[in-house]
């Protein structure tokens, strides 16, 4: 029902709503009270209203949802039927047996062809059956052929003991000689798959190979034994013969009939006769006992003889397998050599001898001929210095009467060749005393510039007459040794240095190394070739051919290298032609304070060695230090044999086949082989000697290396009063052996 009629014009309705208007609002205006509460009503009505209203929108939502959650399952359900009957079928399809246990161990699913070789425990494979209980009924089955010695219980323990493994794979025998091969894989999930396969066929196949290569190997092995030179006979661990060749009969003289298979090692060995003696190592009687001993066999070695010319060695060793093989061997014609060896040897023993005595006689001579020939030079020397200072006297007091200058330089030229015989027969006199075996130092403490300060005021007229600018360095170290001697030595080494030298300068020097003063000459003269470095050191050796006597007689450096020889101090040379040279002697340095060494503790190492007979084996490669040691201590009476290395060594003991009485051993000797190693080849020949290590290496590495081995460690430079102590405790060994 409309309160405005449609008819009336837009005038009439419009005054009719405002009439209505108007009574309405004066009606709220006048009934506030009542209109509040209907209007709270409804609003609440309508608020419930719009929520029921979206309530219900949600829940229509929801069970839309749901009715797409049950479809989606429903086809998931479906899938998953589908997905395990295909996989059931694939399982089925395997040839193999196939079963799946999940991460607790119990089945899941397996196909018809699991546990088919145990068919009384089919029955009982239904989802849900645990692993042990499977491995339970599979070792209680009548299908399973358990190995010797093993329970049903016992093989249940090592199956689930296997399990545990991440794979595992093995062989299960069964009745009427079947194989199952069994293996396990761990899946993601922590499930097991389990499968069965069966390997019967490659069983056999193995086993027939196995059988003909056994076969294949003992005609290998009888057509080896027939070939040997030597009898071969086998016994297994019950000493029973199982294997021979033809050539055991031959040597042992048994017929055939007596070597048959099964025959025991007793009866075998009852059957030699009494022609055959054991006549080197066991008895008849130990030989028994150690074939019939119980556990492993040590070898054993022997000899029997079988009458009187047949030898043969015997030789047994045990099998792994508690058996034993014997061989026999005929060294009757080794025998016989040694024999003719030992005869011969014996023949070339007292031929040695002899030898020996007739080169002691000749040495004894020799020696002989020497000491007289020293004496004749001292004396010769001493008388002949008499006359040449009385001529050379009257010549001085004859310049001063000739007034004609060609007279008195034809006098100075004879002034020259008398002085020039002086210093020969002075060179000749200190090398006869040098060689002398009386001959004693005076060695005690001397600095260095006692000697070097002379030397300098008396070179350096020789040094400007070239030329040539002369340095000597002032030192303040104390040196042990003869300072007559050494002063002699650096003489002669400043004089050749000066007189080789045309132009430059000459340097004296010395510097510690190694508790030692080592001096040093230097020039700038033409060098020394290396090969002429060894051999300028002999008698009248001198490199420039064309220098008249008045330049150097060639005794100089022979002098110091004997001098030094002598007084243990070890003489080097660096030189390259065309940049110089530099001569080095090495003296112990001793404090100031230090004890003086007397003559007659030197004269001790020279008569204790004198007669000691000693030989002495010197391996050293430089031949300038294996020249200074061999004049040493040959001077003490003692013989040398020298080697430059390790090769010329061995080769000389096996040439004179004899054993030296000490060692002398440089620890590089520059061939790829240590004077340590040397040492080890030598005492493994000729047994343990007496042996001293000279070397300049301090490690402890090798000084704890000659304590091992009980060697003497010489350091370089080499302490002669250290060396004629060890050849004194060479010599006191020598005679304690002898004796």
């Amino acid at each position: 029902m409309s309160l405005i009629n449609p008819a009336d014009s837009i005038e009439e309705q419009n005054a009719k709503l405002q009439t209505i208007a108007a009574a309405l609002m004066k009606r709220v205006e006048y009934d506030t009270a009542q209109s509040g509460a209907a209007y709270a009503q409804f609003e609440r009505a309508a608020l419930l209203e719009k929520r029921v209203r979206e309530r219900t929108l949600e829940l229509e939502r929801t069970l839309d949802l749901l009715h797409d959650s049950n479809a989606q399952l429903a086809r998931a359900n479906q899938e998953t039927e589908a997905a395990r009957r295909n996989l059931a079928d694939a399982i089925e399809t395997v040839s193999e047996g196939f079963a799946l246990f999940d991460g607790a161990d119990v089945l899941v699913m397996c196909n018809s062809r699991f546990c088919r070789y145990f068919r009384d425990t089919v029955p009982q494979l239904d989802p849900g059956l645990s692993f042990a209980e499977y491995v339970a009924q599979v070792s209680r089955s009548a299908h399973l052929a358990l190995p010797k010695g093993e329970t049903a219980e016992s093989w249940t323990a090592k199956r689930i003991q296997r399990h545990k493994d991440r794979h595992v794979m093995f062989n299960v025998q069964l009745s009427q000689d079947r194989w199952v091969q069994v293996s396990e894989h761990r899946t993601a999930t922590g499930g097991t798959v389990v499968l069965q396969t069966d390997v019967t066929d490659l069983i056999r196949l193995e086993r027939q190979e196995r059988t003909r290569l056994k076969d294949k190997q003992a005609r290998m092995i009888r057509a080896t034994l027939d070939h040997l030179n030597q009898g071969v006979c086998i016994f297994d661990e019950d000493a029973r013969l199982v294997g021979w060749n033809q050539k055991l009969g031959a040597l042992l003289s048994l017929p055939a009939r007596r070597l048959q298979l099964g025959v025991t090692f007793i009866g075998l060995l009852d059957q030699l006769d009494d022609e055959f003696r054991f006549v080197r190592g066991l008895d008849r009687d130990g030989f028994r006992l150690w074939a019939l001993a119980a556990g492993p066999r040590p070898p054993v070695s022997f000899e029997v003889r079988d009458g009187a010319q047949s030898s043969l060695q015997i030789f047994g060793r045990g099998m792994p397998d508690g058996g034993f093989v014997i061989s026999v061997t005929d060294v009757t014609a080794e025998r016989e050599a040694a024999q003719k060896l030992s005869d011969l040897n014996e023949i070339l023993e007292q031929r040695v001898m002899e030898r020996t005595l007739e080169l002691e006689d000749a040495l004894s001579a020799a020696e002989r001929a020497n000491a007289s020939k020293s004496r004749f030079v001292a004396a010769a020397s001493h008388d002949l210095l008499q006359p040449l200072s009385a001529a050379k006297l009257f010549l001085s007091s004859l310049a001063d009467r000739l007034p004609d200058d060609r007279d008195r330089q034809v006098l100075g030229k004879a002034e020259s060749a008398l002085s020039s015989a002086e210093q020969l027969i002075d060179a000749l006199l200190d090398i006869s005393k040098l060689e002398s075996d009386g001959l004693s130092f005076d060695i005690r403490p001397v600095a260095l510039r006692e000697i070097f300060a002379p030397l300098r005021d008396e070179m350096e007229v020789m040094a400007d007459r070239k030329g040539l600018t002369l340095r000597v360095l002032d030192s303040s170290l104390t040196v042990e040794t003869d300072p007559a001697y050494l002063r002699r030595v650096v003489q002669n080494l400043m004089a050749n240095a000066i007189r080789y030298t045309d132009t430059g300068r000459v340097v004296v020097g010395a510097r510690r190394s190694a508790g030692s003063a080592r001096i040093e000459v230097w020039d700038t003269g033409p060098g020394i070739a290396e090969a002429d470095q060894g051999t300028i050191f002999e008698e009248f050796k001198r490199l420039d051919t064309t220098a008249s006597s008045n330049d150097g007689l060639g005794l100089g450096l022979a002098i110091v290298e004997r001098a030094c020889a002598r007084l243990g101090h070890p003489l080097g040379l660096w030189s390259e032609p065309g940049r110089g040279a530099c001569f080095m002697v090495n003296v112990p340095i001793v404090d100031r304070a230090a004890p003086r060494r007397t003559q007659s503790a030197r004269r001790v190492y020279a008569t204790g060695l004198a007669h000691a007979g000693l030989i002495v084996l010197l391996v050293e490669n430089d031949p300038q230090l294996r020249r200074a040691i061999t004049i040493l201590v040959e001077s003490w009476g003692v013989n040398v044999l020298e080697a430059e290395d390790a090769v010329t060594a061995r080769e000389l003991l096996r040439d004179l086949d004899l054993a030296p009485d000490a060692l002398l051993l440089d620890y590089r000797l520059g061939s790829g082989l240590t004077g340590l190693e040397l040492y080890d080849e030598i005492a493994r020949d000729l047994g343990t000697l007496p042996c001293a290590l000279v070397t300049a290496d301090r490690a402890p590495e090798l000084r704890q290396a000659c304590a091992d081995r009980g060697l003497e460690l010489l350091p370089k430079p080499l302490d002669r009063h250290k060396l004629a102590r060890f050849l004194e405790t060479s010599a006191r060994a020598a005679v304690e052996s002898v004796r």
